[in-house]
């Protein structure tokens, strides 16, 4: 073999392997940077289950500093406040994994974020024996408010800071405790009523009339209506085919406008304005106020259950317009609706943890408010905030009054097909130093009014005090 060709296969074999080098490389990269979190997240990884038993836990705190899990000499986790903030906390087992923020900022809990993750060998230079500690947006004293008011019957409460999508409550009734749900795990996962269930996030309900301020937002804003027409409330709206809207208990509002429409909801009047908006308008508003979205973040929710747009009759449109027909919304989504008539027309992301901070007391990472969506102008936005004022000033929502507080509201008698109407009540209330937005729903609970609206009075005056 000549000279010539010994160097060309040489060359060739050194390009080869150089080649197969690069590819290795690239992919070692992509497992490293892309792979890397989700692979140590893994419970197959042995090396990072050996990891995870030599650290402890960090703390779980509420806003204030008030403990809400934090880790047993012995490793176990201790949550004070057991079941009522389970919903945030979540659990984190041997056997059963974990959920809440115990799952979702496991990594940071750990001490071991996902950046760290990806410097492989070299993060094992940089672990401690302890975790990093979570500060989370929730204050301990409306989440007990919350827990209280639903005295144990199915539903959800979720209470936000409108100006910066701080999650202030999250509660899902029944709970469970978290300090022995490994324990029982069984039984509870058995259960007919839920407790595992997230309702706030996971829970897909009928709204009812608590749509109505998005279904006003969107009647003036496509022009099908105006705030002087004066409708006609017989009772009864006769929407075609045999088929008819009522009152409820028989109700007669005779003649009212947009506002007093909303504030006695009036569902002739809505089921009309539904019917003038048609599929299309109606579409635009669900997916304007992000009925057809995720948030993405630590918050993930259900995705609502919206009508086939295209295909509806007149019965169905005013039937969507009151909150009914097929139409199923999480009380998360609620609450970011209410948000948006209570912070100008614009909903903030909602987020849960507000710091991540070292062992030393360093802060890593602080959650920077974000805007999620502009639904609304403020000047349309300020005039449904208003309407909803006069609905608990003067109309349905009375029970949510607060003596030196501007609350404004909606409430809802949502048909349930299973059993009794649901009661909501979503709504805002201006405190001294922020605006907070709040859903509550009771599943089987009967009248808004009378049921959810005064879960939010005592919400209000805990975080008053």
């Amino acid at each position: 073999m000549s000279d010539w060709k010994l160097k060309r296969q040489i060359l060739q074999v050194g390009a080869f392997l150089l080649l197969m080098v690069a590819v290795l490389s690239l992919y070692i990269g992509y497992l490293a940077v892309w792979k890397g979190p989700e692979l140590a997240e893994n419970p197959l990884n042995m090396r990072g289950a050996a990891a995870k038993a030599d650290i402890r836990r960090g703390t779980i705190l509420d806003a204030h500093g008030r403990v809400l899990a934090q880790t047993n000499d012995d490793g176990s986790r201790n949550y004070p406040l057991g079941n009522v903030m389970a919903q945030v906390t979540g659990y984190n087992g041997e056997n059963i994994g974990s959920a809440g923020l115990e799952g979702h900022a496991n990594r940071e809990l750990l001490g071991l974020t996902a950046d760290m993750t990806r410097l492989g060998p070299m993060s094992q230079l940089l672990q401690t024996e302890r975790g990093n500690d979570l500060k989370t947006t929730i204050e301990a004293d409306a989440q007990q408010a919350a827990f209280d008011g639903l005295a144990g019957r199915k539903g959800a409460v979720v209470v936000l800071d409108a100006d910066t999508g701080a999650v202030l409550a999250m509660v899902s009734s029944p709970s469970y405790d978290p300090n022995n749900v490994e324990a029982n795990w069984k039984a509870m996962s058995q259960q007919a009523d839920g407790p595992l269930l997230n309702r706030t996030v996971q829970g897909l309900y009928p709204p009812g009339s608590t749509i109505k301020p998005m279904i006003a937002d969107a009647a003036l804003t496509e022009g099908v209506t105006n705030e002087q027409e004066m409708f006609d409330c017989p009772g009864v709206l006769d929407v075609g085919g045999g088929h008819s809207i009522r009152e409820s208990h028989g109700e007669v509002h005779n003649r009212v406008d947009l506002r007093k429409a909303l504030t006695e909801s009036c569902n002739v009047t809505f089921g009309t304005l539904g019917i003038r908006l048609g599929d299309d308008k109606l579409k635009k508003a669900f997916n304007r106020f992000g009925f057809d979205q995720s948030i993405g973040g630590e918050i993930v929710m259900t995705s609502s259950h919206l009508p086939d747009f295209g295909t509806l009759g007149n019965g169905d449109q005013a039937q969507t317009a009151i909150g009914q027909s097929t139409l199923l919304v999480t009380p998360m989504h609620m609450a970011l609706l209410a948000s948006a008539f209570a912070h100008g027309g614009t909903v903030m992301k909602p987020y849960l943890v507000q710091e991540v901070i070292t062992p030393g007391g360093i802060v890593v990472h602080s959650t920077t408010p974000e805007k999620w969506l502009t639904v609304t102008t403020g000047e349309m936005a300020a005039k449904i905030h208003s309407y909803m004022e006069d609905v608990v000033t003067k109309g349905t929502g009375r029970a949510a009054q607060v003596s030196g507080v501007e609350v404004a509201g909606k409430t809802g008698t949502a048909e349930n097909p299973q059993g009794e109407d649901h009661a909501w009540f979503i709504g805002s209330a201006k405190l001294r130093n922020r605006n907070i937005a709040f859903a509550i729903i009771v599943e089987n609970g009967g009248g808004g009014g009378k049921v959810a609206a005064p879960i939010a009075r005592k919400i209000i005056l805990s975080l008053q005090n």
